[in-house]
């Protein structure tokens, strides 16, 4: 199996879920072996996305250093992820990714429009050796083994709307479509407000995020899966685990995760050379995985 890249250039508009300011999004093809590289074209700077330029994790996943950063990146990553894809620009003109609707539809329908195309370089992963487990209190992201990846994320919320949650995810990029890709990230009223106080969150509406005040939902059209928020739980972890640099091969398993225990998993299972290999899909390799890329 080979490599990949977009077929064409793309770009589209959004508002930032921070600056609440208009923000252009362009994403261009890539040679091989590249990686996902952004470019903040108002600051003529760029950095690979790669754990080593994870920055921040407060609120999202940021990239960067001292002279600029891009702020929520997860779910545009999340469908570069689910696409397969290995290799791509993504140029910006502001500190953060368009939130689009909140979810990562939006950026699937971008990637069908710009294509896919094949490199004359073989498609590398990430083959998971060891089982790794970060946790925090009764918090944990783990990672382990398998032939058949898939995500089982559970949530506990003392809202009543939320409550206890879990969902089971068989990666592949037609289950992200169907099962991932729609679901929207969400927020609490009251977290709202003190955020705003700040300068951020200017841009969160009911038009690009699930909002709860403290008992109900307040988008009038309510939810796209009865369980969206585990769902997008799920969503998040994908886009933060694509930093890793390779399709990841490996079960991921997690309880109240957050971008940050993600973001220390990665760096937890690159300590050590004996928690993973980097393959190349091709052989026996291939007839395993081959379907995670279908």
């Amino acid at each position: 199996m080979k490599q990949t890249t977009i077929f064409k250039r793309v770009e589209a508009i959004g508002i930032g879920l921070h600056k609440g300011e208009p923000i252009k999004l362009v994403l261009e093809p890539l040679d091989a072996d590249m990686g996902i590289v952004f470019v903040r074209t108002d600051l003529g700077i760029s950095f690979k996305a790669e754990p080593k330029n994870v920055i921040n994790t407060q609120m999202a996943t940021v990239v960067g250093n001292q002279n600029g950063f891009v702020s929520t990146i997860e779910h545009l990553l999340s469908a570069i992820n689910a696409y397969g894809i290995d290799n791509v620009r993504i140029l910006l003109d502001a500190n953060e990714v368009p939130v689009m609707d909140g979810s990562a539809i939006s950026f699937c329908m971008l990637l069908d429009e710009a294509g896919i195309r094949l490199l004359d370089a073989p498609k590398k992963v990430i083959l998971v050796r060891k089982e790794v487990e970060v946790k925090q209190g009764d918090k944990f992201v783990k990672i382990s083994p398998s032939n058949n990846p898939k995500f089982d994320y559970t949530i506990n919320f003392t809202h009543p709307v939320i409550g206890k949650q879990r969902y089971v995810f068989e990666f592949s990029k037609s289950n992200f479509i169907k099962e991932i890709a729609r679901a929207r990230t969400f927020g609490f009223l009251k977290d709202l407000q003190k955020l705003q106080a700040q300068n951020l969150a200017l841009g969160a509406s009911l038009d690009n995020a699930v909002a709860l005040d403290d008992t109900h939902i307040l988008n009038p059209e309510g939810l796209r899966f009865e369980n969206e928020f585990v769902r997008h739980k799920i969503l998040d972890a994908i886009g933060d685990l694509s930093l890793m640099g390779a399709p990841l091969m490996g079960d991921y398993t997690a309880f109240a995760g957050s971008h940050e225990l993600n973001h220390k998993l990665t760096l937890a299972i690159l300590a050590d050379a004996k928690n993973y290999e980097v393959a190349t899909l091709s052989g026996e390799l291939l007839k395993e995985y081959g379907k995670v890329f279908a």
